[in-house]
């Protein structure tokens, strides 16, 4: 830190989230997968409601006096039942939303460092760090908004269907997969058998 000539700080996961990229493909997520949605949410609230009753008769016989436990233990197993039941059969409905979003997240994030880097040169910022490793800072230090500005014209827009087989966090896996090859031959082999 001593030698940096310019620090500053910048909220990537911010920056990623303002990106028009991010913006545009998240509308086009509610309009695609709106059946989706709104299934979600109704179904949401219609196990929800199930759930409430249930509770219901939890609470009911907890206030009895005295306690049936076996009844007690059946009813607080019938929640707990219900709501991994409920989380479980919510969670299929909204996958091809969490899909198409977690796709979209891989590809903005394969281009983040490359927007990274541009908002450091054209702010001429030596080391860069995330807001919440700063105890204080000047306000003007932050340049979450110019890494917006160099993720909108590195990556203007992103698709939201992902490929057959995709799986989140594949892209990053996959650009990371290519940087260490690409480094590897740089690198000394320094287990290879000395030659006789």
């Amino acid at each position: 830190v001593a030698q940096a000539k310019a620090i500053a700080v910048a909220d990537v996961r911010v920056a990623a989230a303002r990106s028009n990229a991010f913006t545009v493909a998240s509308q086009q997520i509610q309009t695609t997968h709106k059946a989706s949605i709104d299934q979600q949410q109704s179904r949401g609230q219609t196990l929800q409601a199930e759930m409430n009753v249930l509770i219901a008769k939890y609470n009911e016989e907890a206030r009895k006096t005295p306690q049936n436990q076996t009844t007690l233990q059946a009813a607080a197993q019938a929640v707990q039942t219900k709501r991994q039941s409920a989380g479980e059969e919510l969670q299929r409905i909204g996958a091809p939303v969490e899909l198409a979003l977690a796709y979209v997240e891989d590809q903005i994030s394969v281009r983040m460092n490359e927007a990274i880097r541009a908002a450091m040169t054209a702010k001429k910022i030596d080391l860069l760090l995330q807001p919440d490793a700063v105890l204080a800072r000047e306000n003007n230090v932050d340049i979450t908004d110019a890494v917006v500005t160099e993720l909108n014209r590195i990556l203007p827009n992103v698709t939201i269907t992902p490929p057959a087989g995709y799986q989140p966090g594949q892209l990053v896996q996959q650009r990371n997969q290519q940087l260490q090859a690409g480094a590897a031959p740089a690198q000394p082999q320094a287990n290879q058998p000395a030659s006789r």
